[in-house]
């Protein structure tokens, strides 16, 4: 990942490329989706335990996408913030079967 990206709006297609692999995708989505539901239990339980959990889970299974599954260094690395929006960005465009057009426009090949 580039260190030196300066917008957003330069970030996104470069977060694409670190994501050609699909089951580094589907990792991601897994990943995000429990751990969006881990926070919800979380704050709706009021069992604070539940927060670090579904962080956890979430850099846990996308991290593992991009070490065993992309062979590539995480964003979250150079730019956290930005592959965190990401990361919600991505689960909502998979979701919404948006995803597949979006890396196509980027000019991503998807790799099995």
């Amino acid at each position: 990942m580039r260190n030196e990206i300066g917008s957003y709006a330069e970030f996104w297609p470069v977060y694409l490329q670190a994501h050609s692999r699909a089951a580094n995708r589907h990792l991601h989505v897994v990943g995000t989706g429990l751990g969006l539901l881990l926070l919800a239990g979380g704050v709706l339980t009021a069992d604070w335990r539940l927060i670090p959990a579904a962080i956890g889970i979430g850099y846990g299974f996308a991290w593992a996408g991009h070490f065993f599954v992309e062979g590539n260094r995480p964003a979250t690395f150079g730019h956290p913030l930005w592959s965190l929006v990401s990361d919600f960005r991505m689960l909502g465009m998979a979701l919404t079967g948006r995803l597949e057009d979006e890396l196509r426009q980027h000019g991503v090949s998807a790799r099995k």
